[in-house]
């Protein structure tokens, strides 16, 4: 059975591979022919693979071609190497300026993910590192990541948050999550309070892509004492310009 099943996914990845050099698409008799398979085969694997959207049917006498999921599944890929590209000569002139570290992460349902980070020499160890995750709840990229959303699709995500509690400082009702969220918006940047580890303080920004939807977050991390109350404001607005310099990069106007 293991066997069939590897054969049928091959054929699956040869369906594709045809149809990618058949600019007008095609019928199911043909893929049968060019690639040896009988035509009810063909019409069973061309069935499963429009289903998830990887190929779609063009018209009525039964024409294939590749579909959307194909460009989805591309564009996820390249948009995060872009992403990184772009954002890197930004995060580390950031750290050079204030000597402190960055960090950019993009969103995974209820956690932000590290995708970058430029450290710093210091004393101070930061637990965080490439490919990490952190609760949206306790974090500064979280709340910035959650800015972009709907008020309906934050409110369904925060169903699945467990809000756990990392600090005396950590957020741990939806309210005063949302209410952040809200001076997101407003001010266009965001702040972990010491709310993950303590003596800890990070303030990050959105990024947006061509389309104006947020894609991915900034952030500047270091010791309670410098990225202080006090220098909230003016951190804050330094933190949102970078990220609109990186954002004007991607697109956005």
């Amino acid at each position: 059975m293991a066997d069939k099943g590897i054969q049928v996914i091959d054929r699956a990845f040869d369906i594709l591979e045809l149809l990618s050099d058949a600019k007008d698409g095609m019928g199911v008799t043909e893929i049968g022919v060019k690639i040896g398979l009988n035509k009810s085969t063909v019409h069973r694997i061309v069935n499963a693979m429009a289903d998830r959207g990887y190929i779609e049917r063009v018209n009525s006498r039964g024409i294939y071609r590749n579909g959307l999921k194909l460009v989805d599944l591309a564009s996820v890929h390249l948009n995060s190497v872009e992403l990184k590209t772009e954002a890197r000569p930004f995060l580390r002139e950031l750290t050079s300026r204030m000597n402190l570290t960055t960090h950019l992460a993009t969103l995974d349902d209820v956690e932000a993910v590290y995708i970058d980070k430029v450290d710093v020499e210091s004393s101070l160890r930061l637990y965080s590192q490439i490919g990490r995750r952190i609760s949206v709840h306790c974090s500064a990229l979280g709340k910035s990541l959650l800015s972009g959303l709907t008020d309906a699709d934050v409110s369904e995500r925060l169903k699945r948050c467990n809000f756990m509690r990392h600090t005396a400082h950590t957020l741990t009702e939806r309210a005063a999550l949302l209410r952040q969220i809200g001076e997101v918006r407003r001010h266009g940047y965001s702040v972990d309070d010491e709310e993950h580890e303590e003596g800890i303080r990070c303030i990050a920004s959105p990024v947006s892509d061509y389309r104006g939807r947020v894609v991915a977050a900034i952030s500047l991390t270091g010791p309670a004492g410098v990225v202080s109350k006090e220098r909230e404001a003016e951190i804050g607005e330094m933190v949102k310009g970078v990220a609109q310099d990186i954002s004007h990069r991607l697109g956005h106007p």
